[in-house]
Formats: C-alpha cells, sequence, structure tokens
C-alpha cells in the first residue's frame, strides 16, 4: 500500500493528449469528438494537472469535427480553470491549426508547418468516362436542389455557386475561431486567412504563435524540473486489426497520408 504523507508537497502534474493524424476519418483511432471525449475529460479531471498539454500533429480533416473538439477542449479548460498549452510536431494546418488555437498558447519546432486557414472541397468528374462506355446516368429527385455535384453528370453552375456560398461561410466561422483565440497577438496587417502554410519563425512573427520550445523543457522551465508528465490518448482496440476493420483502416491511412503529402510530410 502507497503511504501519503499531507505535509509532503507533491510535484506538479502536466497532462499530456496527443492528437495526431486526420480529422474525423473512418480508421480506429481517427480524431474525432466521439472518441476523444473521454481522454480529454480524464486528462483535464483527473486529478489537479498543472496544465493540459496538446501535442498536435494533423493536416487538418472535418471543420465539423475540428469545432466540436476545440469547443470541448475550451469548456473543460474554463470549467475547471486548467491552461492549454499545444505543442506542434510535423503539421498544424487547416483543421489542425483549428485545434492548436483551441489552447491558451502554441509553440512548434522550428521546422513546424501551420497556417492554411482556409477551406477545401476535392471531388470528381467522370461523366465523359462514362458516355464512352455507354453508360446512362440516372437520378430522380423530389426537390430541384436535392442532387448537387453528382461527378457523374456535368458540373452546374448554380451547384458550384451553392458549394462557394457553402465553403465561404466555414471559411467565416474558421477565422472567427482564430480571431477569437489570438486576438491581439496576430498581425493585423498580415492576410493571414489566404489558405497559405508557413513555418514556425514565419508563424511567430505573424502571431499564430508564441515561439519556438518543446513540451518537455517547456513544462519544466514552467513548472520546475520535478513536473510529471501523464499521457493519454485514443488507443486502437485489439478486435480492431482482423477483418473488414482492418480493410477500412487501411483506406482511411491512404486518405490520412495524402492529406499529409498536401503539405511535404
Amino acid at each position: 500500500m502507497k503511504l501519503s504523507l499531507p505535509f509532503i508537497k507533491k510535484p506538479p502534474v502536466v497532462a499530456v493528449v496527443r492528437l495526431s493524424g486526420a480529422i474525423g476519418m473512418a480508421g480506429r483511432g481517427a480524431l474525432n469528438d466521439t472518441s476523444l471525449a473521454p481522454v480529454l475529460e480524464k486528462a483535464f479531471r483527473k486529478g489537479k494537472p498543472a496544465a493540459v498539454a496538446l501535442e498536435v500533429n494533423s493536416p487538418g480533416g472535418s471543420p465539423v469535427q475540428s469545432s466540436l473538439i476545440g469547443a470541448r477542449i475550451r469548456r473543460l479548460s474554463e470549467e475547471l480553470e486548467i491552461p492549454v498549452v499545444a505543442f506542434v510536431e510535423d503539421v498544424a494546418a487547416s483543421g489542425g491549426y483549428w485545434l492548436a488555437a483551441a489552447a491558451d498558447e502554441i509553440w512548434a519546432d522550428d521546422s513546424s508547418v501551420l497556417g492554411s486557414i482556409g477551406v477545401i472541397s476535392a471531388g470528381f468528374g467522370a461523366h465523359e468516362f462514362l458516355v464512352k462506355q455507354g453508360f446512362e446516368r440516372r437520378v430522380h429527385t423530389a426537390g430541384k436542389s436535392k442532387s448537387m455535384l453528382d461527378p457523374f453528370r456535368p458540373e452546374k453552375e448554380e451547384d458550384v455557386a451553392r458549394l462557394e456560398r457553402l465553403l465561404e461561410d466555414i471559411h467565416e466561422n474558421f477565422i472567427t475561431h482564430v480571431k477569437t483565440r489570438r486576438g491581439d497577438k496576430l498581425d493585423a496587417d498580415a492576410d493571414l486567412f489566404t489558405g497559405e502554410i508557413w513555418l514556425a519563425r514565419r508563424a511567430q512573427e505573424l502571431g499564430l504563435i508564441e515561439g519556438i520550445a518543446h513540451l518537455k523543457p517547456k513544462m519544466q522551465e514552467r513548472f520546475g524540473d520535478k513536473v510529471k508528465f501523464r499521457r493519454y490518448g485514443v488507443r486502437k482496440p485489439l478486435w480492431s486489426r482482423f477483418g473488414a476493420a482492418l480493410a477500412q483502416d487501411a483506406v482511411a491511412g491512404l486518405e490520412e497520408r495524402a492529406a499529409f503529402a498536401r503539405f511535404g510530410l
């Protein structure tokens, strides 16, 4: 039995939550609000951590899941009065930067890629291929806007315009989040919301991050050399390695690899 002496001061504890991978992908261990909810709840509520550190390494993904995860981090931080510090590894771009911006401070490595504060929608068009192969596409709807941007039919101007409006609205939500979280730290003269990416030194100049630092030395600098680290993350269950789950994970892995490749990683 471990003996606890009340008059002996315990060293501070920093809860470390790893946020690695594309956001909202289907694979096991993916970053989404459902899988991260119990992880974040435990990290904030177990004991009384001096801070919660986020290890962020994400090229982005679903704007909704990014928003839900970020909002959960803020609620827990404010409710329990626990500061949140983000440490960026390879990349915090698009939704990955959304997650980092949920922290009170953002630190990165010299070579970290940050930004991409924009919204993207990608697809394909195969209607000419179908015609050449002798296929006829048949679609019946109730409601003139029910079928939009069907990849097997020619693109319509009104569909593109409708999609652009949706993307602009989501982009505005992203901009509002970044401005709310970073406030006066942002360079007011720079256009930060074009979707451009920067390395950490330039991101620091633009006010997107506090500076260059790594998790352990920064937390030791703040809380002392005896600070303890308690790690949390989404784990893949053993049964997910078999059958259909394995195939699903393989597909999700390819999608995630493609997302990272957009940033040369």
